[in-house]
């Protein structure tokens, strides 16, 4: 990895590290080991000075040139030295007008001065190559751009500050430990060592899978916060779905009409309730039907549900349950789900006590939809469903990617082979594979132990300009 990050050192690159389109101000960015001189080859400060004159990290006004001598733009200019910087390399970043035309030409003008096209990610890849960050801080960087509520951000932040990856490493040199003390007693059997004996293997091992299924414990959190609880409304027809999600976006999002049927397709909308992001799809009243679109709109329902991590089953609160209801209650079994008794201000039918087997034990609420009575109720459960007894994010670690959580997962299942070798009493060489697999697996989380094709395919994510 090291020849890797030299060989970034010695390219030059540039591209433009704000949004595109129009605005107040665009900034290109060139960062490697000309940064330097590309970028005063097309900046000239109106004092006449280099930008190499002035103390680094300062802002220096000045101008743009074309290399006819016309000017591009005004501008501002600064130097970051290196490893003071994003990338830990030299960098110069020229803060210019946000126009398109403007930034597209001091861009041309960088890779004129010897730059090239930076590639996605590539300015956070150099900072990972160049050990200012770790793995899981860079893949942050994305999260904290990407965060749809302020507690995923909130999570985000605190990984870019390390706090996931101090837990991971901690794990690992616990596995690393019991590794150096097994092998000083495979390689050294006539020194004054002290015996590690298959007692103390299981003890450190169990701590440290301890410790590992504790941050396992919040990834279903951690992947709602990041990707969003997806959500599916289902009922029977004309239960007053449609004027659910209505409530819950507090506008008139789905058409609702005293006609059964009305809604026959899925209706996807994405939002925050209680500071939690959500994916909802109200879909068509499940039903037997004879209308083609209808029946094609119910199919969709199905399938849905079969995607969704909760079901809201709306029941209509104003008249008792019908064998339609009954089926659609046997659809969520063995899944996540919360009961909606809707039109609760049109009186009570007494669903509650209707119901039968395990959803008599089920999470019921009485709402209504048209004045929205029962909806804090609703945002409540949802907040306990997600974040647990405190309702809110509390200050633990959350794992919010989806490789890290796999790469846990595949650390565990290694730690169980291995402690189920030291009950059986196996020789130690067997233990030792399984806990170095762990331990790797562990190491690809930070990056430490990672594969280039894994870091190319994480950083080709990120956008041009990041």
């Amino acid at each position: 990895m090291e020849n890797t990050a030299k060989q970034y050192q010695e390219e030059t690159i540039s591209a433009v590290c704000t949004a595109l389109g129009e605005g107040a101000i665009g900034i290109i960015r060139i960062s490697g080991e000309n940064a330097l001189a590309a970028g005063e080859a097309i900046f000239k400060a109106a004092s006449g000075r280099k930008l190499a004159d002035y103390p680094v990290n300062t802002l220096v006004y000045g101008h743009v040139y074309d290399a006819d001598g016309s000017m591009v733009d005004e501008v501002m200019a600064v130097y970051m030295r290196g490893p003071h910087s994003y990338t830990a390399e030299d960098v110069v970043e020229i803060q210019c007008h946000g126009g398109v035309r403007s930034l597209q030409k001091i861009l041309s003008l960088s890779y004129a001065a010897g730059a090239r096209p930076a590639e996605p990610g590539e300015f956070t890849k150099r900072a990972f190559l160049n050990g200012r960050i770790d793995l899981v801080q860079a893949e942050a960087v994305m999260d904290i751009i990407k965060s749809r509520s302020d507690a995923a951000l909130k999570v985000a932040v605190r990984q870019q500050e390390g706090q996931l990856s101090s837990e991971v490493r901690g794990l690992r040199k616990e596995l690393l430990d019991v590794i150096v003390n097994l092998e000083a007693v495979i390689d050294y059997p006539e020194d004054d060592i002290e015996e590690m004996t298959f007692a103390s293997v299981l003890d450190s091992v169990n701590k440290t899978a301890e410790g590992v299924n504790k941050l396992l414990a919040n990834a279903h959190t951690g992947k709602i916060l990041r990707e969003g609880l997806r959500v599916a409304i289902i009922g029977k027809p004309n239960v007053g779905k449609s004027s659910f999600l209505n409530c819950l976006l507090k506008e008139d999002r789905a058409i609702v009409s005293e006609y059964a049927g009305t809604t026959r397709d899925v209706i996807e909308e994405q939002f925050l309730l209680g500071g939690i992001p959500i994916v909802l799809a109200d879909t068509a009243g499940i039903r037997e039907t004879e209308d083609y679109v209808e029946r094609i709109g119910v199919e969709k329902s199905r399938r849905i549900l079969n995607e969704a991590e909760l079901a809201i089953v709306v029941l209509d609160g104003s008249a008792p349950l019908t064998e339609e209801d009954f089926e659609i209650l046997e659809l969520v079994k063995g899944r996540s789900y919360v009961i909606i008794i809707n039109k609760s201000d049109l009186g009570s039918a007494n669903i509650k006590n209707s119901l039968t087997g395990e959803f008599k034990n089920a999470p019921v609420i009485k709402l209504s939809a048209k004045t929205g009575a029962g909806l804090d109720v609703f945002t409540g459960w949802l907040q306990k469903f997600v974040y647990g007894s405190d309702k809110h994010l509390c200050d633990g670690i959350y794992v919010q990617n989806a490789r890290h959580e796999n790469l846990l997962k595949n650390s565990l299942a290694s730690m169980q082979d291995a402690l189920s070798a030291a009950e059986a009493q196996m020789p130690y060489d067997c233990i030792m594979i399984d806990l170095r697999n762990a331990a790797g697996f562990l190491g690809e989380i930070t990056g430490d132990t990672v594969r280039d094709e894994i870091i190319n395919e994480i950083f080709s994510k990120f956008c041009i300009g990041k």
